[in-house]
């Protein structure tokens, strides 16, 4: 019997009965017990929302021995590595766009009411669509769809990929190119103790694609300051062989916009997004997350040698990102 421990909300449960139905079929002859822990973002609805907040009680019980494994969403992940762990799977990526639900975006009036608990959404939002009303919201996936319903919000904007494992409906969907996901959005992480049994038999449902994909993701992120409430958007594929990373930092307001692309090997995916931070930051990114984030403690990135190609723009609302102008 292995024990997997997990946050108690209906998503958290939904991603981690996705994760033991793919482990029974890798490794049958082994049974898996969820193992509910409450976090104390679980349990403190005005904690601030930080680094770590929804993992830290779960990754002490891992370490503790009270799960075996723990399952996540990867964008809770810190970038840094919790000492004794290792995500031993990243299972593959489910949709990692951004929605709405209340209705599309081009039919909602200006003044309309959208809710979102993420900076990253709000300051494209904003520059999408400068006449809409940004509210802040906080709550689980159901907790937000309902605001609509109840007539709080007109629209919500969320991850696609937890509106599908609860299986709720969008109305409308955000391409990358528009507006770029949170690194490592869609993706689960599965953590176990370094040099247990359960890494390599749960190594068996890793995704090298996803991995190395959110790898550059969460590079870019983890060399900006590593936050998760920084308004640092990230999406990276594969095409042909090749990873290509696209990421971008946005002001509150939306009227400015730093935006890099590079591609490379998908191998050295951690170079990659870190190249590409520095890129950011040469065209002002960092001083666009002092401004919108200040005290946080931010990092200027180190020099990486992994390859660049890119077009690479910092931009004011509504000029193309091929321009190069500086807004």
């Amino acid at each position: 019997m292995a024990y997997i421990g997990t946050r108690g909300s209906r998503l958290a449960r939904a991603q981690t009965a996705w994760v033991i139905e793919r482990l029974r079929a890798a490794i049958p002859d082994r049974r898996w017990l969820e193992v509910l822990i409450s976090t104390i973002g679980d349990q403190n609805g005005s904690v601030a929302l930080g680094t770590g907040v929804f993992v830290k009680e779960i990754e002490q019980a891992l370490l503790g021995g009270a799960v075996d494994i723990a399952v996540h969403s990867l964008k809770d992940l810190p970038t840094d590595p919790t000492p004794g762990l290792t995500v031993a799977a990243i299972p593959q990526r489910a949709d990692p766009r951004d929605c709405l639900v209340g209705g599309r975006l081009e039919d909602l009036p200006d003044g309309a009411r959208v809710g979102t608990g993420s900076p990253r959404r709000a300051a494209q939002l904003r520059r999408l669509r400068p006449g809409l009303q940004v509210v802040a919201i906080r709550g689980n996936v159901p907790t937000r769809v309902d605001k609509v319903r109840s007539g709080q919000v007109e629209a919500v904007m969320v991850a696609a990929a937890g509106l599908g494992r609860l299986g709720m409906r969008a109305d409308d969907f955000f391409d990358p190119e528009v507006v770029l996901p949170a690194p490592g959005q869609g993706a689960l992480a599965i953590q176990a103790r370094a040099g247990d049994d359960l890494v390599s038999l749960v190594a068996a449902i890793d995704h090298p694609p996803t991995r190395s994909a959110t790898t550059a993701e969460r590079a870019v992120l983890a060399s900006l300051g590593g936050g998760c409430m920084l308004p640092v958007a990230t999406y990276a594929r594969h095409e042909g062989g090749v990873l290509v990373v696209e990421a971008a930092v946005t002001s509150d307001d939306g009227t400015r916009q730093v935006r890099a692309r590079a591609s490379g090997d998908p191998a050295e995916a951690a170079a990659l997004g870190a190249g590409l931070a520095e890129r950011l930051a040469d065209l002002g990114a960092m001083d666009l997350l002092r401004k919108i984030t200040p005290g946080a403690p931010l990092k200027a990135p180190d020099t990486p040698e992994a390859p660049l190609k890119a077009p690479d723009t910092i931009a004011p609302r509504g000029a193309s990102r091929d321009a190069g102008q500086a807004g």
